[in-house]
């Protein structure tokens, strides 16, 4: 990072990647630091095996079956992250292969698996044979998961029941899920240092983390769309009484006209899907993202409605970076069901994509691409 930025500054890029299998998303993430802290992964295998002593971190586990520097030149300090249960082992085996074969063979980058329980034996065999970067294993503080003591049970079940009848998907879950990753997962221990059934349809061959660092942008997506305003009927209006007691937070050159169509009276429902985003750690670790992050805590929306990470990572994005801050990957083939973003053109055949062209969810009807591009019109 000494070579791109001030050393007073560094800066984390986290790419998230969620996929549902069973009743659980998998978090994926790539978390950047400066140059001068690359070299604390040759300290790996020295911890082999050891236990922590915070509960957290359930094991520290160096793959043995050896790492490899990176074949393609320099790299930031980074490591994938996935949220996942054991009976997810299936999911978790397509997700790390496909970014593996797709990317990761050429980096080895390390992996860290996150579970609200330990992880059995099976699980971390299996996984170990997929990846030559070192894998470590640890567990999600119970107070970051799961609901709160002071949350109305009486008024989240009611919300739950609600959304069930009115046949929204998933109307019953993801609730703890929604909130560990709104404010909670780049907290973890393991990813102080740096910072899913899915499936990459093209070849990288450069570093999109470095392209981040190198061209100022803090957060990228590659699939955008509409919210299920069942899901936060008070989420606007929760947003509006933040900015009007914390305006400080608000960029000038921001990009509301991506979330609403009348200057910021009402929400227009689009948002970027944090499915797939590469973020910047600094960012979510802002006070402007914390005391955002807080504020909506207080409220009890993740679980009276159910407020997902989606919408509130935009909103603060689109709040408080700058517009051109905010990068679209269109060479990053991507698909989590049912949406899928396949690169065209050139891009397609130098990426050697396997997705059909002609299947991408860029310019349909429930897409806010457009509305993003206009930004910049």
């Amino acid at each position: 990072m000494a070579v791109l930025f001030p050393l007073s500054t560094p800066k984390r890029y986290v790419i998230t990647v969620l996929a549902t299998i069973i009743s659980l998303h998998y978090l994926l993430t790539i978390v950047y630091e400066d140059y001068g802290r690359i070299s604390s992964f040759g300290n790996i295998n020295e911890r082999t095996g050891e236990r922590h002593g915070n509960d957290n971190v359930s094991m520290l586990n160096y793959n043995s079956l050896q790492t490899f520097q990176n074949m393609t030149g320099p790299r930031a300090n980074a490591t994938f992250v996935l949220l996942a249960r054991n009976s997810d082992l299936a999911g978790v085996v397509n997700s790390m292969q496909s970014a593996e074969d797709r990317f990761n063979r050429h980096y080895h980058y390390p992996w860290v698996l996150l579970n609200e329980e330990p992880f059995t034996d099976e699980f971390k065999e299996r996984v170990s044979v997929l990846t030559r970067a070192p894998i470590f294993f640890g567990l999600i503080p119970k107070e970051h998961w799961f609901q709160p003591d002071w949350i109305d049970e009486e008024r989240a079940r009611a919300g739950r029941q609600k959304m069930m009848a009115q046949r929204i998907i998933y109307g019953g879950k993801y609730r703890n899920m929604c909130r560990f990753n709104s404010g909670f997962f780049f907290q973890h221990e393991l990813l102080q240092p740096y910072r899913p059934d899915v499936k990459f349809f093209c070849d990288l061959d450069y570093d999109p983390f470095l392209y981040m660092q190198e061209h100022d942008k803090v957060y990228s997506f590659t699939i955008s769309l509409f919210e299920w305003e069942p899901t936060i009927p008070t989420l606007w209006q929760t947003v509006k009484d933040f900015i009007a007691e914390y305006p400080q937070y608000v960029e000038n050159h921001n990009a509301m006209d991506f979330l609403s169509n009348d200057g910021g009276k009402t929400y227009n429902l689009c948002h970027f899907w944090s499915n797939f985003e590469i973020a910047d750690m600094n960012f979510w670790r802002s006070e402007a993202y914390t005391t955002f992050f807080e504020y909506l805590e207080t409220k009890g929306g993740f679980y009276y409605e159910r407020w997902g990470d989606a919408p509130v990572h935009s909103i603060a994005a689109a709040l408080f970076a700058r517009r051109d801050q905010i990068h679209f990957f269109r060479d990053i083939g991507y698909r989590h069901e049912p949406f899928q973003h396949c690169p065209l053109g050139e891009q397609w055949t130098r990426g050697r994509c396997s997705c059909d062209q002609k299947d991408t969810f860029d310019y349909t009807q429930n897409s806010c691409l457009k509305k993003f591009e206009k930004l910049f019109a």
